[in-house]
């Protein structure tokens, strides 16, 4: 995966950074212009850290590289960007949720707030070989899976791929 991940990353990275951009806005007290400037340098340090761990062939190879993540330790690549508009680690933990997970997968980008919390995607698009389907049919949505208080699936940030 070459140069051709930059562009096959770029609907997956997009989708995150927004994501994490309007959380922030959400909170208040981030100016619009700063948030442009963060989304923008969040998708940069994304791309860069993720350049040589796409594989969209199999999208769960480096999953655990790919994840950002938030758990009383602030995620680098957030970390980061915010940085660079000059928040600092201490603010972004009032502006973000104290645990967030977010997967950035080739075809899923998807999140879960608080350690226990359900698995919401934010974005799918179908893998090329029809694998899709499969998948589709065993996952519920957020809202069922919140109603019926089934556990979410066990996707760990601790379970790294280590590609040779």
């Amino acid at each position: 995966a070459g140069s051709g991940a930059g562009v096959a990353m770029r609907t997956e990275i997009s989708t995150a950074a927004a994501f994490v951009t309007r959380l922030l806005r959400a909170a208040g007290g981030v100016g619009e212009e700063q948030l442009r400037c963060f989304r923008e340098c969040l998708q940069e340090a994304m791309r860069e850290h993720y350049k040589h761990h796409w594989f969209p062939l199999v999208p769960s190879k480096g999953s655990g590289y790919r994840c950002i993540r938030i758990n009383h330790k602030m995620d680098p690549l957030i970390g980061k960007a915010a940085g660079m508009i000059g928040l600092s680690h201490e603010r972004l933990f009032q502006l973000l949720p104290s645990e967030l997970t977010l997967w950035v997968d080739p075809f899923e980008v998807s999140y879960r707030i608080g350690e226990d919390g359900s698995i919401c995607v934010l974005y799918e698009s179908p893998q090329p070989g029809g694998k899709a389907a499969k998948q589709l049919e065993s996952r519920t949505s957020c809202k069922e899976e919140w109603r019926t208080g089934r556990s979410s699936p066990s996707k760990s940030c601790n379970m790294m791929t280590v590609s040779s």
